[in-house]
């Protein structure tokens, strides 16, 4: 679909790219990967069209569309979240004006048998076709589950674009491409923004979408379960492994093994050659031989080296005072606004556990987190251990960096004891090597000031981290550098993070968030991940019925006691003490009868066994749906017009039994 052929690129004279060629098939799954600063954006932008190389060409066929998300754009605020989505469809809207005139066109002619009527006919038809194909009018249900499945409510479709924060605004951007439906998806850091949900919403899309993708991420967890090629820039080359990127990463493995077994034969063929040259530079009796020599030398291609991974630098929080066995005791703690954030909140840490916050954005994480540091007032108990030093890390710590620091100065007034040996090293390993470690703090952009505000607090001397998403700024070298650390750090960690690989073996318990309840999970993110149910498969993942999950509920007693009674129990005869609550009904006065509690799971059974029927439909729609599709694709298939007619026959179809779908789930769920 996409074939790039002797590309290079230069800036400032410097190569960064130099007869570089691939292609990109159709449904190819790309993981686009190197070092910091190898080109990886920079290749996006000229397969996108908005960067020029120096040479070379990228050829991409004219009836392909290729779609481009990168990490930084200007957004509009001016619309609705609602009208800023349905931006994506304003193709369609051209389309239907085109139709439109063309129909008034035929109606005001009366050359019926002349042969441009004819052809204006045959246009005609073919933008009718076209139309119903592409779902006609019928795009507002996509863009809500769109919209859905990246992580709005349906209260927020009305909402000014002007009142999110600049990570909501990219989902819009992410949902207006989505809806678009391109051939090519160039998508560069897709995961900064979005919760775990909405990752594995978007993992599920891109594995179902009939188009190719090429991503940049440092999600490992998310371009694992998307890609199945990996290309790496390195040295100013692609490397093509037709792999996922653990597999890739294996075979880099070995690939530079026997790079530098080749590079040391090389270099002792060198030294053997420049030994022979000066040894007999002066004789007359072998100067042909040395000439030889010397031609040799010089027709010798240097064998160039990955550069060497500094993942294997090891560090270690200082050492602090031990602090009390219980860091942190929250009972019954509360917050609103002008609406709960979270309430009936209790949990207790012990020193030296690490335990991960998660849930969908808004939900209440940096709001609970901010009650622990004391910086806004709260309803409730919340006690902080004995001798509990506290070391936070914030999305906007990098604002409390003094800009007039040079980077080396801003760590080396923290570092203490051999560390102070070591800054080079750890500045190398969070991509602040050579000369960037003497830039100025004011320089830098976002992203680096936040992995330099990482450093500095892993530096500092305290006994409870709180990490508020650590890993944004951080490529996958220097989230295993960190996450290692965190590791063998002996003092208590709280971790608000969407990234699955990187939580996974890290923390032993999970407090999920949502509905301003917080629930506690024993186990790791995996295990919560699996507790919770597979995400939904279809494109709007709250058009299925809640899944059961098997969680403590991290509740007061009394709490305990009103979700047993909300269960249509009328009388309790017990709750099981922390763990799932039970709860019993029985017959008498003021209470349902045993016979209407029948009734009612009669009724729920039906509707369970409603939405699997209009699931399974749906399923079976969207598979001879991609069948169609891939047959449309090949030069036979769009010249049969039965298979249009099939296909706005399935869609209609479709649409009938997601509607169905909704209605039974929306149903079960109330």
């Amino acid at each position: 679909m996409i074939s790039v052929e002797h590309l290079s690129v230069e800036f400032s004279a410097r190569p960064l790219f130099t007869d570089v060629s691939f292609v990109v098939n159709d449904r190819d799954r790309i993981a686009l990967t190197g070092k910091n600063g190898a080109g990886k954006s920079t290749l996006l932008k000229i397969m996108a069209g908005q960067q020029m190389p120096t040479g070379g060409t990228v050829a991409v066929p004219r009836d392909t569309s290729v779609a481009y998300l990168p990490q930084v754009m200007e957004l509009a605020d001016e619309r609705s979240v609602m009208d800023e989505a349905l931006l994506a469809f304003d193709h369609i809207r051209d389309l239907q004006a085109d139709i439109e005139r063309m129909q008034q066109e035929m109606a005001d002619r009366t050359d019926y048998e002349s042969p441009e009527y004819m052809t204006l006919v045959e246009r005609y038809t073919r933008a009718e076709e076209h139309f119903q194909m592409m779902g006609g009018l019928n795009f507002h249900a996509e863009v809500e589950r769109t919209l859905i499945g990246l992580g709005f409510e349906r209260t927020d479709f009305d909402r000014p674009t002007r009142e999110l924060s600049g990570g909501w605004r990219m989902r819009i951007e992410l949902a207006k491409l989505l809806l678009r439906q391109p051939d090519v998806l160039l998508l560069d850091e897709p995961t900064n923004h979005l919760d775990i949900e909405s990752i594995q919403w978007l993992e599920q899309y891109l594995q179902q979408r009939p188009c190719a993708v090429v991503l940049v991420s440092h999600d490992r967890a998310f371009i694992n379960n998307v890609t199945t090629r990996t290309l790496e820039i390195s040295c100013g080359r692609i490397w093509d492994y037709k792999v996922k990127y653990d597999e890739y990463v294996r075979l880099r493995a070995e690939r530079r093994e026997q790079q530098l077994r080749a590079y040391e034969n090389q270099q002792k063929e060198i030294a053997d050659l420049k030994d022979f040259i000066e040894r007999f530079r002066y004789k007359p009796t072998k100067a042909v031989q040395v000439q030889e020599r010397i031609k040799q030398l010089n027709r010798i291609v240097p064998i160039e080296v990955d550069d060497v991974d500094n993942s294997a630098l090891h560090l270690k929080f200082p050492s602090c005072q031990r602090s009390g066995d219980f860091p942190l005791i929250i009972e019954d703690l509360a917050k609103s606004y002008d609406h709960p954030v979270i309430q009936h909140v209790n949990l207790t840490i012990r020193r030296g556990e690490k335990v991960a916050f998660v849930g969908r954005n808004g939900e209440g994480k940096s709001t609970l987190v901010k009650c622990i540091l004391g910086e806004i007032p709260f309803e409730g108990s919340l006690k902080v251990g004995h001798n509990v030093q506290i070391g936070y890390f914030a999305q906007n710590q990098a604002q409390l960096l003094d800009p007039e620091l040079t980077v080396f100065d801003t760590i080396d007034r923290v570092a203490r004891g051999d560390i102070r040996t070591r800054i080079r090293d750890i500045l190398g390993a969070f991509m602040f090597g050579g000369e960037a470690s003497d830039k100025k703090v004011k320089v830098l952009s976002g992203g680096e000031r936040s992995r330099l505000a990482m450093i500095k607090l892993l530096l500092e001397p305290v006994n409870f981290l709180i990490l508020d998403e650590p890993t944004n700024h951080l490529d996958m070298k220097s989230k295993d550098v960190l996450k290692e650390a965190i590791a063998a750090f002996d003092g208590t960690v709280i971790l608000v993070s969407h990234d699955r690989q990187f939580l996974d073996g890290l923390v032993s318990r999970v407090y999920s968030f949502a509905g301003g309840r917080v629930r506690e999970h024993l186990g790791g993110i995996y295990d919560w991940i699996k507790e919770k149910g597979p995400t939904d498969s279809s494109p709007a993942r709250d058009s299925l019925p809640a899944l059961p999950v098997r969680e403590r509920a991290v509740t007061s007693k009394n709490t305990k006691a009103d979700a047993c009674s909300e269960q249509s129990a009328p009388s309790l005869t017990g709750c099981q003490e922390g763990g799932t609550i039970k709860c019993s009904a029985r017959t008498g006065s003021g209470g349902e009868s045993y016979a209407a509690q029948k009734a009612l799971a009669r009724e729920r059974r039906k509707l369970e066994k409603a939405v699997a029927d209009a699931e399974a439909e749906v399923a079976q729609l969207e598979a001879a749906l991609h069948l169609v599709e891939d047959k449309l694709s090949t030069p036979e298939g769009a010249a049969d017009t039965s298979l249009y007619e099939r296909y706005t026959r399935l869609r209609a179809q479709l649409e009938e039994a997601e509607a169905r779908w909704l209605e039974a789930s929306e149903a079960l769920n109330t």
